[in-house]
């Protein structure tokens, strides 16, 4: 047996986890910053919800221009926003595009940010921003995107319509997935991944089956924060790698995307790494890490085909040479440009994983 030697890092954050204290909590970190001019972000189908929660902070401005992928032409906006209403915090309300645009104002003023996830996006967990210009998502990692404090409430998911609240929870399950052979992958985050599966496996089907429930719902937003702490631990594995160049190349739905990848990804990683397909078979508590992620997605009925959300089947070479030249160097499996092409052209086509 090797001797076991890693380094790991361990974010900053504060996490407030309580279902109906969204409003209490939130006021509670404002005033724990100090800050008394706060910009609250929040896209349009979350505005009233903001103003409902955040209604009694010291709002100087309310933010409602949020784009999937965090355009840069909307990033400059919502910087410039902040700086001529003298912003000293930023607040977030909503799913992954809503944190992603806080993230980049927080990225060029160091604004401190504190999200309240309306999804189980978990990008409020980690210290990574991306930007989309010209059809090319650029991502980084910078601690100032971190977000000071995350405000859980699992009833502001209720209003999640089941098919959105499976697409989002199994992009935290890709999370999980890729973080067990992601380049910077550790003990501990292979341990907080796992349990991160086993919770969204418990959670996704409780909320298919009852969605106004608060049981699966929290057990969802459970998980979604442990797959976002190891992501953010483990780094971009081929899974984001290859969800990032489409969502850039072709503006494709981000949670719908990580589900659809997800079951080619796992099926073509798997029998290259032994330990973590076991781990991951026993998260599911299956026999195999495919059987146990397929039975899942059957379960609840996930999304199958890249081309049911406009993927052009004519974008499969271009999308194949860009995510050649971003696979992980430390990838479980030798990856060759056949290999991507007929993984994409699987997932465009809603075929079973191979």
């Amino acid at each position: 047996m090797r001797p076991v030697r890693f380094d790991h890092d361990t974010l900053p954050q504060r996490v407030r986890f309580a279902s109906g204290a969204a409003a209490e909590n939130l006021a509670a970190e404002i005033s724990t910053l100090g800050a008394s001019r706060v910009m609250v972000i929040a896209g349009e189908a979350e505005r009233e919800l903001a103003r409902t929660i955040a209604g009694n902070l010291p709002v100087a401005h309310w933010h409602h221009e949020v784009a999937m992928h965090v355009p840069v032409a909307v990033a400059e906006r919502a910087r410039t926003e902040a700086a001529t209403h003298g912003i000293d915090a930023l607040v977030s309300v909503g799913g992954g595009s809503t944190t992603g645009l806080a993230k980049a104002v927080a990225l060029t003023t160091g604004l401190p940010i504190v999200a309240v996830p309306t999804t189980y996006a978990g990008s409020e967990a980690t210290n990574v921003w991306g930007l989309t210009a010209d059809g090319r998502k650029t991502t980084g990692t910078d601690d100032r995107v971190l977000p000071r404090a995350i405000v859980y409430d699992a009833a502001l998911t209720l209003s999640l319509p089941p098919a959105l609240s499976v697409a989002s929870g199994l992009n935290a399950l890709a999370h999980c997935v890729d973080s067990m052979w992601a380049p910077r992958t550790d003990p501990i985050d292979r341990a907080v991944a796992g349990e991160g599966i086993r919770a969204l496996r418990i959670g996704l089907p409780l909320v298919a089956d009852d969605p106004t429930g608060l049981e699966g719902r929290e057990h969802a937003l459970y998980g979604a924060y442990l797959s976002a702490v190891a992501f953010a631990s483990a780094g971009s594995g081929l899974h984001h790698k290859i969800c990032h160049v489409l969502g850039g190349m072709f503006d494709l739905p981000h949670a719908q995307t990580h589900a659809v990848v997800l079951p080619h990804v796992l099926a073509f990683n798997a029998p290259a790494a032994p330990e973590a397909e076991r781990r991951i078979a026993a998260a599911f508590d299956a026999p195999t890490a495919v059987e146990g992620l397929n039975r899942l997605r059957e379960r609840l009925d996930a999304p199958t085909a890249l081309r049911t959300y406009g993927m052009p089947g004519d974008g499969i070479a271009a999308a194949t040479e860009a995510v050649l030249a971003a696979v992980p160097a430390n990838n479980p499996r030798t990856v060759t440009p056949d290999d991507i092409a007929g993984l994409l052209r699987a997932a465009w086509e809603g075929a079973d994983p191979r």
